[in-house]
């Protein structure tokens, strides 16, 4: 799966979010090592503490379907660039450090970084 054909899914998956208070409707595709696809998008809350990320929402699927090993995750916010915060940063760096992130201002503008150059000194136990 090409880089674009991942974000592309993000883009479709964002389409789904639950974003009544920013607006800001985030979509995530997950690409296990495998070639399975999780998708996942933010669910919001009225209380915000307890808002869902889309990257752990399409994570969280991939773990409870077994899946340990990924390759790469797009990520798109209202159809173009968006980074994943800090804790998606390090829940993400729990399983993949070298996880390639990927997003930008569109499938023609993509830019990627490894999870460790974004977490540059991820916590472990």
């Amino acid at each position: 799966m090409t880089d674009r054909e991942l974000f592309r899914l993000s883009v479709k998956a964002a389409e789904n979010a639950y974003a009544p208070y920013s607006g800001f409707k985030v979509g995530a595709a997950l690409l296990t090592k495998d070639g399975r696809v999780f998708t996942g998008c933010n669910v919001e809350n009225s209380s915000y503490g307890a808002t869902i990320c889309a990257e752990r929402g399409a994570m969280m699927k991939a773990i409870s379907e077994g899946c340990r090993n990924f390759e790469a995750i797009a990520i798109s916010g209202n159809g173009g660039s968006s980074w994943p915060c800090g804790i998606c940063r390090q829940f993400m760096f729990e399983f993949s450090e070298d996880l390639r992130i990927i997003s930008g201002d569109g499938e023609d503008a993509l830019k990627v970084h490894s999870l460790s150059e974004l977490l540059p000194e991820g916590f472990r136990l």
